[in-house]
């Protein structure tokens, strides 16, 4: 059905942009699941591969972020949200990061633990704003 602003019409993100959102998406959930099996089994290796999880996601969460960047200064518009919830997420996710790096139970505790749900929200987040078409007015 034609849209009642015939200048309004659908922008979905770049299909390459799209894949590296989906890594984001999908490791963070990951390593907040193996800190939950790392709380539940003391086993060390979940929580070094939550570690290599959220290594992961931060090279994937800074290209996006950088592609969300560069799309927004060259359209002069677009999807501002995401650009600050991947930011926003790029910061947690590093905090994260240097959280997961000291040894033994101190890498997840309580703090490590909130950290992976902040980030985890976060990049839900991230992936139902830049998975949802936007209808913006173009010039």
């Amino acid at each position: 059905m034609p849209s009642a602003n015939p200048s309004a019409a659908p922008i979905a993100l770049h299909p390459l942009h799209a894949i590296l959102l989906a890594f984001p998406v999908s490791m963070f959930p990951g390593a907040l699941l193996a800190d939950i099996t790392y709380l539940n089994s003391s086993e060390m290796q979940w929580s070094n591969f939550a570690s290599w999880l959220i290594a992961g996601a931060l090279v994937f969460t800074g290209l996006a972020l950088a592609w969300a960047l560069i799309g927004m200064l060259a359209r002069r518009a677009g999807r501002g949200w995401l650009c600050a919830i991947l930011a926003l997420l790029f910061v947690v996710g590093l905090v994260n990061a240097f959280q997961h790096s000291h040894d033994g139970w101190s890498s997840v505790g309580t703090t490590g633990l909130a950290l992976s749900v902040i980030s985890t929200v976060l990049a839900l987040a991230a992936g139902w704003i830049g998975y949802t078409v936007s209808r913006e007015v173009r010039a």
